[in-house]
């Protein structure tokens, strides 16, 4: 289906990827171009959503005013760091928005009491994308490893070091300590594993013997919840019963589990302030590099996106101006963008699309032979409670009080992030607010909400490839219709189906239909085991990984074929184009999900991301459809060809 494509489409040199979300992604930032030029052309009363948004926009773009300004916008911070002469001192600084730290800390739905937010505190501060980059022993990453030592050294020469070359070795090997510590993913998407409530005194026992308890405390306390009397740690060493549940077994142990946050804890105490210091100089640096002189800048992108993501070129500054609005105002430029582009009659069609996915899933539910009564029972509660939120959001937020100059690009970032750390601080132990969006209008994705139990579709998406009001119902069942059977099955998917339909994490499974799902959950992990695309095979996808993701989609189009074919009420779908019903449905799902990347940000992608590359996410999902086999009559000497008795269907 894609062959023509995959053979004649050129990536442009400022993309590391292109396909249909990248496509889509294009046309959402020409729009909102077209309304930032607008805005800044205009004239309105300062303080108002437009004013603002442009001033942002501004700041961003005034190149030439950041030239001139060179570090001195950075020198307040980078004082800041330097005056720390204790440990909690170092930990108020860690917990100062803006600032890196190996701890990372927000306010969120309480996995286990999901009308409450509750405090989370998890490891975090590396600079490379994972842990692996630092651990690994290969050729190609240990180039990587000297390519950021040196990233790191300009930072710091630049930070003012008499030797950054030794202070970037300090700080690398420091980073080392942090990645050895740390969980491997596969086993930080475990979320029983993930979900450990501890009061004040048990946190404050999870480092006796060095500063643990006054780190948290000053850390909580410069975040804004000094007042916490819990915390739920994500990391955490596992008890036994805890490993037996999640199959880990000594050698899984050595190779996955580091020692989590208490180990964190430890290393904040017992590293040098110094080293910690040149950790946070270069960090500070690096993280706000996109608002800084173009020397830092282009040195930024030069690893992350050259060295890590195979992109020769940066995308232009308008672009990333885009980015940086959205990131401190997002909301007020995407409440303009659905105003402009999001057609009602969009939202209408799309409720009868999740109507119809809804029917098919309880449908599915109903036929299950694997799932028993008692189990399928509460799976259906928890499709009827799913929440599908479409389009924008019915109130947005204003960022009250958050001040924005046309002529302090990095003091809007910081002033934002302020903004925002306080505005999520502030929920602690308050109900939650289930209104709320976690992406904008304009923003090409969707995603599933465990704790809310909601599907969210923004604006950006629904248009085609992927949706059109007046398209051919197999294509936009094929397509949208998957995307959202895709979100659908992440609610049951192996870590979605944790959570019950209020959103709490609870077993809501028999035992012995628990063993079915984690039995079908092992084929479909050692068919992504089996695909490799690079190095002749060695290198190869982490089923474990991508499960939530391939469960989605396998569920996703499963979900997508049986609405379609609901939808046709028993009747034939007529012929176009010489292709039937059932084949332009798959053809659509082929064409969605299309996607390139460089092989850098490819080789990355298999390290960092739960999605598998997107050949395998069309190939690999419908050779598991006996329905695929028939539409195109697939025979047994077919590459794609699986046995009956080895193909996967779970929902």
């Amino acid at each position: 289906m894609n062959g023509v494509w995959n053979d004649t489409v050129e990536m442009p040199e400022d993309k590391s990827r292109i396909g249909a979300f990248i496509s889509l992604r294009d046309l959402s930032e020409d729009r909102l171009k077209v309304i930032l030029d607008e805005l800044v052309a205009g004239d309105f009363p300062d303080g108002s959503r437009e004013a603002r948004i442009a001033a942002a926009y501004r700041a961003f773009m005034d190149q030439d005013r950041i030239e001139a300004d060179g570090l001195g916008p950075v020198r307040p911070y980078l004082d800041r760091i330097y005056a720390v002469n204790s440990v909690t001192e170092l930990a108020t600084v860690f917990g100062q928005p803006g600032f890196a730290s190996p701890l990372g800390i927000g306010v969120d739905a309480d996995a286990k009491d999901s009308d409450r937010y509750a405090l989370y505190l998890a490891q975090s501060g590396l600079g490379m994308p994972d842990r692996d980059y630092y651990l690994s022993q290969d050729e190609d990453d240990r180039k990587i490893q000297g390519k950021y030592r040196d990233y790191l050294a300009l930072l710091l020469e630049k930070a003012g070091y008499a030797d950054p070359q030794a202070a970037a070795r300090a700080v690398y090997s420091l980073e080392l300590r942090m990645a050895q510590e740390m969980w491997d993913r596969t086993v930080r998407r475990n979320r029983d594993l993930t979900y450990n409530k501890l009061d004040r005194s048990e946190l404050a026992a999870l480092e006796p013997n060095r500063d643990g308890a006054r780190v948290l405390d000053a850390f909580f306390t410069a975040a804004g919840v000094g007042h916490a009397d819990a915390a739920i740690v994500q990391q955490m060493p596992p008890t036994p019963d805890e490993l037996k549940a999640a199959k880990l077994d000594a050698d899984d142990v050595a190779a996955k589990l580091g020692g989590g946050v208490p180990a964190t804890l430890e290393l904040i105490s017992e590293v040098p302030l110094s080293t910690w210091k040149a950790y946070l100089a270069a960090h500070f640096l690096s993280d706000h590099a996109a608002f800084l002189p173009r020397e830092i800048d282009d040195a930024h992108f030069a690893f992350f996106g050259t060295t890590l993501g195979g992109q020769p070129k940066q995308r232009p500054r308008w672009k990333r101006a885009i980015s940086a609005v959205e990131g401190q105002i997002g909301e007020l430029l995407g409440q303009i963008y659905a105003e402009r582009y999001y057609p009602p009659e969009q939202k209408a069609a799309m409720e009868d699309l999740v109507g119809n996915l809804r029917k098919a899933m309880a449908f599915n539910l109903a036929e299950l032979s694997w799932m028993g009564a008692e189990t399928r029972a509460e799976a259906q509660k928890k499709l009827d409670a799913f929440t599908p939120k479409i389009g924008a959001p019915e109130t947005y937020k204003t960022y009250e009080g958050l001040n924005v100059s046309a002529e302090t690009a990095l003091a809007n970032e910081l002033t934002a992030q302020r903004w925002s750390t306080d505005f999520m601080m502030n929920r602690l132990g308050k109900a939650v607010d289930r209104s709320e969006w976690f992406m904008f209008p304009q923003t090409v994705n969707a995603y599933y909400n465990p704790t809310f139990n909601e599907i969210v579709f923004p604006a950006a998406i629904l248009q085609p490839p992927f949706f059109n009001i007046s398209a051919d119902p197999a294509v936009n069942y094929g397509a949208i219709g998957a995307v959202i059977g895709h979100e659908m099955g992440h609610g049951f998917d192996d870590q979605g189906a944790k959570s019950d339909g209020a959103g709490n994490l609870r077993n809501w499974w028999t035992d012995k239909d628990k063993a079915n799902f984690e039995r079908l959950q092992d084929n479909l992990v050692a068919q992504y085991d089996t695909y490799c695309p690079f190095d002749g095979g060695k290198t190869c996808v982490n089923g474990q990984l991508t499960l939530g993701e391939n469960i989605g989609d396998l569920g996703g189009l499963s979900l997508a074929y049986r609405a379609y074919r609901l939808s046709l009420d028993g009747k034939d779908p007529e012929v176009i184009g010489g292709y039937t019903g059932d084949q332009r449905f798959f053809m659509a799902w082929a064409q969605v999900w299309r996607a390139k990347a460089r092989d850098e940000l490819a080789r990355q992608y298999l390290v960092t991301d739960p999605h598998s590359p997107p050949k395998y996410r069309i190939n690999g999902i419908v050779r598991n459809f006996d329905e695929w086999y028939r539409a195109f009559d697939v025979k047994p000497s077919a590459a794609l060809y699986l046995p009956p008795k080895k193909r996967v269907r779970i929902w």
